[in-house]
Formats: C-alpha cells, structure tokens, sequence
C-alpha cells in the first residue's frame, strides 16, 4: 500500500514539472499572431477611407450664385419647417433651396411636383426665379413650407390670384401637428403593456 502512494506523488511531481516549459514558448506566437490581424484592420481602413473621398468629390453639389434686385417676399409653414420664399420677376423659372438645385435638395419627383403647383396653375412656372431658405422639420416638411410660401409670395406679386390659389388649398396653412406625448404613456397615446399577472 505504502509502495502505491509514492509512485503516484512521483508521477504528479513529473507532470507539474513538464507542464511550465510549453507556457513559456506560447505567449511569443500568440503574441505575434495578434500584431498580425491588428495590421491587417488598419489597410482595409484605408482603403475605405480612400474609396469614399473618390465618391464625395464625385457627388458634390453645384451652388448657385447669390441673386440681387427687388423681389416678392412671402414665409411659408408645415409642421416645425419654416421656408422664407423670394420671388424675382423676370426670371426663367430656376428655383434654388438653401443654396442648391432643387433636384439636388429634395429627391422624390412628387415633392418637386408639389411646390411647382402654385406656379403651374397660375401659368408662371417660367416667369420668376425663386430662392427659399428652409430651416426645421424633414424634406417632407420643408416642401409643403415651400409651396405655402410660394402661393403666399404669387399673393404679393398678383392679388388677383387669390381665388385660384384659394381654391386649390394652397393659402392654407395646414395645421396639423404631431400630437404631444402624455405622461404615463410611451407616445400621445401608446401606453405601457399590460400583464394580467
């Protein structure tokens, strides 16, 4: 019995010796492994960065040049957007928001539809230049400012319009509003889930 209990201290003794000479050799692989794959990130990084400059050069927006002379002023509203309007008589029809075209400002067609409105039913889609700076809300916003400000702006320039812009709601302010959120509830109305236990 007592021969037994020595082999197997001896056995354990040979084991904890032979174990700390691989650890010592471990860690300067792994160690050079990690250099690796932390460089590897860095170039990717670089290409990326490299490939979106490309594309911003390519995608930049043309400005227009500020306009000078006398002009029709009107301030049109829809949800927090506020869109001031100058209408300049004489023009080609060009209508220029916060500085840009107005196909490089708002990109859906219907939007763009929907502020040349005012012009298109009183028949001055090509007579007046028009600039607006926008401010507050979405695109979704700004555009219905833009063409309250326009119709209010065509009301400047021809009182006679009225009747038509009038007609077609244009010289509406359209007064709805997101609703307010309540305490006690997510949103305006949305409240907490309900756990029967």
């Amino acid at each position: 019995m007592a021969t037994t209990k020595k082999t197997t201290v001896t056995r354990a003794k040979t084991s904890v010796v032979s174990a700390p000479v691989p650890k010592t050799a471990a860690p300067k692989k792994v160690a050079a492994k990690a250099v690796e794959t932390v460089a590897a990130p860095k170039a990717v990084k670089a290409e990326v960065v490299k490939e979106a400059k490309v594309v911003k050069s390519a995608k930049t927006p043309t400005k227009i040049p500020a306009r000078t002379g006398e002009f029709f002023y009107a301030a049109g509203n829809r949800k927090t957007s506020v869109a001031r309007v100058r209408l300049y008589d004489k023009g080609t029809g060009t209508i220029e928001i916060n500085g840009l075209k107005i196909e490089e400002y708002i990109g859906v067609p219907d939007k763009r539809d929907s502020i040349k409105a005012p012009l298109r039913i009183t028949g001055h889609s090509k007579t007046f230049d028009i600039t607006v700076k926008t401010s507050g809300g979405g695109k979704s916003g700004q555009a219905d400012a833009i063409r309250h400000g326009i119709a209010k702006a065509l009301l400047a320039f021809d009182p006679t319009l009225r009747i038509t812009l009038k007609r077609a709601g244009f010289l509406t302010r359209d007064p709805r509003m997101k609703e307010r959120k309540k305490y006690g509830l997510h949103r305006a109305r949305r409240a907490p889930q309900w756990s029967k236990r």
